[in-house]
């Protein structure tokens, strides 16, 4: 049994990266660690949201879920973040929750944080693996520890093959064409394996 603390925090506009931060969170938990799922703070504006059926859908779905905090980052001992490509990079709303977290940096209590991150796009090519390596470049700054799956499972090969974090294509219909749900599993085990490793040295 761990005594691991990971927090998953996605981003969603269209449900997908709901869906890969509750396989997450499940096979989390499967492993022993205590979870806990958080959104980031939407910026879009109320109007827009509410322009969108499929946008307004998942916001109203996902209403009960809390909005992620410095304090929630600083409880965690492991964290999975799932996010959709937006140009390549991630979105606007997990950025500016990462930009927020200037405290934490400076007092020293984003170190040695276990991170891994999944993503989105609407085409095989459209920015996955950039929008990935993106949320990790502001991870190495907190001096995190990044737990990429790497090819560490034969899941992951199932899933399109993506080293750096398990990424999905999503068709027009909003439906994921890749079976990933494998792979995400293996990447928050892993997640939480690594978290382990790394408290336990720390005591």
């Amino acid at each position: 049994m761990t005594n691991v603390k990971l927090a998953v925090i996605f981003y969603s506009m269209g449900g997908t990266n709901v869906q890969l931060a509750k396989w997450a969170a499940e096979a989390a938990e499967e492993a022993g660690a205590e979870v806990k799922i958080f959104k980031v703070q939407e910026l879009a504006p109320q109007s827009v949201v509410e322009g969108n059926e499929g946008w307004k859908r998942t916001t109203e779905a996902t209403k009960d879920i809390p909005v992620v905090t410095s304090a929630d980052i600083e409880w965690a001992d492991g964290i999975i973040f799932s996010v959709p490509t937006r140009f390549g990079n991630m979105p606007s709303q997990m950025k500016q929750f990462l930009d927020m977290q200037g405290g934490l940096w400076a007092s020293g209590k984003t170190v040695n944080k276990v991170v891994s991150a999944m993503s989105s796009a609407q085409n095989p090519h459209g920015g996955q693996e950039a929008t990935i390596l993106s949320l990790y470049t502001s991870m190495m700054h907190w001096g995190a520890i990044i737990a990429a799956p790497g090819y560490t499972d034969p899941a992951l090969f199932a899933a399109g093959g993506n080293p750096y974090g398990t990424s999905v294509t999503v068709g027009e219909d909003g439906k994921m064409k890749d079976d990933v749900q494998a792979a995400v599993k293996h990447q928050a085990k892993r997640t939480v394996q690594v978290a382990e490793w790394v408290k336990k040295g720390q005591q």
